[in-house]
């Protein structure tokens, strides 16, 4: 059904869903205190580490650092997309999900689908009926069957083949536009996209057309044509292959991400269903993210050249941020003037999964890199050198045991204890310890944290934030994650009612999701009424910093609207003493 999910259903959704029984329903968990704690699901232990919180709806894992909401939940322990985890909540609690079909952007994405797929139709029709395309599948080893799973198709010579079958009126041909599919010129002439190539239909996770990949018959540039961004496709988000790996296989051990879609189509015919690509991008945290719903090993297949080399480190790079306990990266690096496609056909399926048993940890790929960047080992200068190039790379990655592993790792190839290199690598990245008491910690936490100090308030205690009046000038204050906290604040003001879960959702999809999932994981040793006085006093103080002449201002604004409390009245009368000492001094 098309049509974007309301955001007040999901807020809704949330607040009605238990998290525990969400979780409870798929693994064990046994009450502690306040809270649930089992096994985590997501990393191998023996000792629980997993914690589920009925008052923040919030899981985590104090070992391996996942945490999230019960869509979060449902969307790394089933392997779901977010709308798929919307409607398995949904269905489980008997709601229906409703659609605003109301939107122009919603009905045009939905005419978009079906236009891409009928290029689709068109293009493997056209394949039908082309001796040259299907000779040029045959000379690389594809059979019709590989050729009809993946629905590879053929765009003719034409320069409006397509123009002409799909875009026969105005709205059309802007849907045609939109979509990638043809090109218009300043002078108004409009021309197809894909010509006399191969074309790979690449779909969605739910078996969406969104766009096309092409290849040239013979010699040609580029080699591979990709659809350019549109409102459906981000090349980004999207693997192709992983589709059809999801349809052919029920259990997906690993996934393999090669550069092609003829080495996806051509590992598939050899009864390797589990390879995918990357669409002429390098790879993103967020594909990893995709891959890591579907299972927990990832091997990435680059040519042994240096390119390759440069490529491989690129992908180990944005890996980094997603790694933890339970989840594993290798590197298979092929033999020189061999890609997948030719490689599998020449050794056979069995010999090509032996090989990548051996692809390389990225642990090992990381650190024999970074050696090869250093003069000599052999010298204090060479392992101090090194250190100082992993720094950067390990404080990318999410702390947990698969963090300290690899720190005991480089402490091996530096020759020191991995306790004093670990003070070293990690010093601006350890959480300060928390204080037993529960006292007021925002003073003690010092002025640079108080912005941090103000969000974990407002995630944790929703309700403290809704009740207060924030100062517009709070925007003022020159300080880093203010725009943050400020909109966070909106939103609890917005809705008083609103869960710690519930805020966490509507930033999903935010790049400042992962840090709010940090401050939610942690544990406040404070009751509400605590929390909405130390979040007032936090928000005061930072209000204070915008200025003495806005806050001046703000507060006679004040006192002539709705009166000032006795703790204002003195401020003010402070403020207006340091103002006229300052007018007295410039005169």
């Amino acid at each position: 059904m098309a049509g974007r999910i309301p955001q007040h259903f999901i807020d809704d959704l949330i607040a009605r869903a238990d998290i525990v029984e969400v979780i409870s329903s798929r693994m064990p968990l046994k009450k502690a205190g306040r809270e649930f704690k089992g096994l985590c699901p997501f990393h191998g232990e023996k000792t629980p580490s997993f914690t589920v919180s009925p008052g923040k709806q919030f899981f985590h894992c104090f070992g391996c650092g996942a945490h999230g909401t019960a869509l979060g939940f449902l969307m790394e322990y089933e392997h779901m997309e977010f709308v798929d985890a919307i409607e398995a909540l949904a269905g489980s609690l008997g709601i229906e999900v409703p659609r605003e079909e109301g939107g122009k952007d919603e009905r045009s994405n939905a005419d978009l689908y079906m236009l891409l797929e009928r290029a689709a139709d068109f293009y493997w029709e056209q394949m039908k009926t082309s001796e040259r395309a299907k000779e040029y599948l045959q000379q690389r080893g594809l059979d019709g069957r590989t050729a009809r799973d993946f629905k590879i198709g053929y765009a003719p010579q034409g320069w409006d083949t397509l123009l002409n079958l799909l875009g026969k009126s105005s709205v059309e041909r802007d849907g045609l536009l939109e979509s990638g599919m043809i090109i218009r010129k300043d002078d108004g002439r409009e021309y197809d996209r894909f010509r006399d190539r191969i074309m790979f239909p690449i779909r969605d996770s739910r078996g969406r057309v969104i766009a096309f990949g092409g290849r040239v018959l013979d010699q040609g540039e580029p080699k591979y044509l990709n659809s350019p961004e549109t409102p459906v496709f981000h090349k980004g988000q999207e693997l192709y292959g992983l589709y059809e790996a999801r349809q052919a296989l029920r259990d997906i051990p690993r996934l393999l991400v090669v550069e092609g879609y003829m080495d996806v189509a051509s590992l598939a015919q050899q009864g390797i269903r589990y390879a995918v690509a990357t669409l002429g991008t390098a790879t993103t945290p967020d594909h990893l993210r995709r891959l890591f719903r579907v299972c927990n090993e990832v091997v990435f297949c680059f040519d042994g050249d240096k390119a390759g080399m440069r490529a491989a480190w690129r992908a180990l790079e944005n890996s980094l941020s997603v790694l933890r306990e339970g989840r594993q990266i290798r590197f298979m690096f092929l033999p020189e003037g061999e890609d997948p496609d030719t490689l599998v056909q020449s050794i056979g399926a069995g010999a090509f999964e032996e090989r990548l048993g051996e692809a390389m940890p990225l642990s090992r790929f990381l650190i024999q890199e970074l050696e090869s960047q250093v003069d000599s080992m052999d010298s204090v200068d060479g392992r101090a050198h090194l250190a100082e190039l992993a720094r950067p790379l390990l404080n990318r990655i999410p702390m947990g045991i698969y963090r300290e592993l690899l720190l005991d790792e480089l402490a091996n190839h530096v020759g020191m204890a991995p306790e004093r290199l670990s003070g070293l690598i990690f010093d601006q990245s350890r959480p300060q310890a928390k204080s037993a008491a529960p006292t007021n910690q925002a003073a003690s936490l010092g002025r640079s944290n108080l912005v941090r100090r103000a969000l974990e308030l407002a995630l944790h205690y929703p309700g403290a934030a809704a009740a207060l009046e924030v100062q517009p000038q709070l925007q003022l204050v020159e300080k880093k994650g203010i725009s943050l906290l400020s909109s966070l604040l909106e939103d609890c003001r917005n809705n008083p009612n609103i869960s710690t879960a519930g805020l966490l959702e509507r930033w999903r999809e935010e790049p400042e999701a992962p840090h709010l999932g940090k401050l939610a994981s942690g544990e406040l040793l404070i009751d509400l009424e605590a929390a909405k006085m130390e979040l007032k006093d936090s928000l005061n103080k930072l209000v204070r910093e915008s200025g003495p002449d806005q806050r001046t201002d703000w507060l006679l604004k004040k006192a002539s609207d709705t009166g000032l409390d006795p703790a204002e009245k003195q401020e003010l009368r402070e403020l207006l003493a340091l103002r006229s000492t300052r007018n007295q001094a410039d005169d």
